[in-house]
């Protein structure tokens, strides 16, 4: 199911970019630490499926995951630095096709966009295979995304050029969330902490609209003025809270709990 990228130039010599930085290595950290944490949770799917994050100080560079392996392998030594045209600048080894195609788009596309997590997280893809809107405004969970949500109707296989990569952009466009129709989804972020939240939570709440759907009883929306409302009581704490979740992931991690 995954496709090598074959279109990459060689590495860019004579370049010279900062690693070392503080910022670098723990943005590096971190977003190893989300791939273990998304294995432990079940969100990854085989040696498919890959996180981006921006280079601090250096927004036309992004860490993405190499190909050829699965979330719970990756580690911080691990991780590639691509530049948008395919270059990798540091790492051993090419991200997988689909990887290069959806996030260097983004990330060129999107300035905004620090942050981006793709998955087959099997709650939030279920939801991606329905008619109709994938994520319904039932349960307070959900309502952290209210208004942060676009939806991909065009499933066109696998992202194997730019245009993937640019009709993705484009449908995203001022939304945290994309659902992509018949295959999964994409949440962004412009923090490491603030997107392992969202993808946390979005997962949580494909899970239990999943269940009330399967009782085959009516579902009970919550009106506008409702979600609006406890949307922006939400976002008023929301990036303090993603960095107490995911440092208390990192916790756990540390621990071998998590």
């Amino acid at each position: 199911m995954a496709h090598t990228l074959s279109v990459a130039a060689p590495a860019v010599k004579g370049r010279r970019v900062d690693l070392a930085s503080d910022a670098v290595q723990q943005t590096r950290f971190e977003l190893a630490a989300c791939f273990q944490l998304a294995a432990r949770f079940g969100f990854e799917e085989g040696i498919c499926n890959h996180f981006s994050a921006l280079v601090p100080g250096h927004d036309d560079l992004f860490f993405v995951n190499p190909y050829g392996y699965a979330f719970r392998e990756i580690t911080a030594s691990r991780l590639l630095v691509c530049d948008f045209d395919g270059n990798v600048l540091d790492g051993e080894g090419q991200p997988e096709a689909t990887a290069f195609f959806i996030h260097a788009r983004l990330h060129r596309l999107q300035p905004r966009v620090r942050v981006a997590f793709h998955t087959h997280m099997p709650n939030a893809t279920a939801l991606s295979m329905l008619e109709g809107p994938p994520l319904l405004w039932l349960g307070q969970t959900a309502l952290k995304f209210y208004g942060r949500v676009a939806v991909d109707e065009h499933y066109n296989g696998l992202a194997l050029d730019n245009s993937e990569g640019d009709r993705i952009s484009a449908t995203l466009g001022d939304a945290d969330v994309v659902f992509l129709k018949n295959h999964g989804v994409i949440v962004t972020g412009p923090t490491i902490a603030e997107a392992w939240d969202d993808l946390y939570y979005l997962e949580r709440a494909a899970e239990v609209q999943l269940k009330a759907m399967s009782t085959g009883r009516p579902l009970r929306s919550i009106p506008h003025e409702v979600a609006q409302r406890a949307y922006e009581q939400m976002r008023v704490g929301d990036p303090a809270s993603a960095r107490a979740h995911l440092d208390s992931m990192l916790r756990m991690l540390k621990e071998g709990s998590a």
